[in-house]
């Protein structure tokens, strides 16, 4: 949808995806969307350059997540939170619900 605007699908998703999950890791992105894990990875190494995004070591493993002084980072929220709005609400649902670890054996829905 804002292809056209950020120059790059693969830029649209990364910036989608830390939106909603507020930090995230280029092989969890690349995984999420079915994407090549090299273009995401340029992707985020790009917007880290150019001071959209931060990135922090968690053990063996660099998560990135949007660079609060950043200076046009309320209107880029703001611009990626109309977008999602267009989105389905299936996808929307997917891409806020973040399970991080096993459900418990027997534990109901």
């Amino acid at each position: 949808m804002l292809e056209p605007l950020l120059g790059s699908v693969n830029r649209e998703r990364v910036l989608i995806y830390i939106l909603a999950r507020g930090e995230a890791y280029a092989r969890e992105v690349a995984s999420y969307y079915n994407a090549a894990l090299l273009g995401v990875q340029r992707q985020m190494e790009g917007l880290e350059a150019a001071g959209v995004l931060y990135s922090r070591q968690a053990g063996r493993t660099r998560l990135y997540g949007f660079n609060p002084r950043y200076a046009f980072l309320p209107e880029l929220k703001a611009l990626l939170e109309k977008a999602l709005a267009f989105y389905p609400d299936e996808e929307k649902d997917r891409l806020v619900m973040a399970r991080k670890r096993p459900r418990r054996k027997d534990k109901p829905l």
